[in-house]
């Protein structure tokens, strides 16, 4: 490992644990391994698993709750 790899390690132990995993995963990023970026969680699979059931049986928003959405939000 370089020195200034180094250096940044030991700056990153000093920071929170979320800012932690932050930094650990643009290093990841960065080296192509995005297989350990991210995992879903048990419940986060369920709603994945969810919304492709919906997919798979055609249900989709209309044009009319999409636009009800985006002016909601400001869009």
């Amino acid at each position: 490992m370089t020195d200034l790899l180094e250096k940044a390690v030991a700056t990153a132990r000093g920071l929170p644990p979320e800012m932690q995993d932050d930094i650990a995963r643009m290093v990841l990023a960065f080296v192509g391994d995005d297989l350990s970026i991210y995992r879903l969680t048990p419940e986060e699979e369920a709603d994945l698993d969810a919304s492709d059931a919906e997919a798979a049986r055609g249900e989709f928003a209309t044009d009319e709750q999409m636009r009800a959405l985006w002016a909601k939000h400001g869009r």
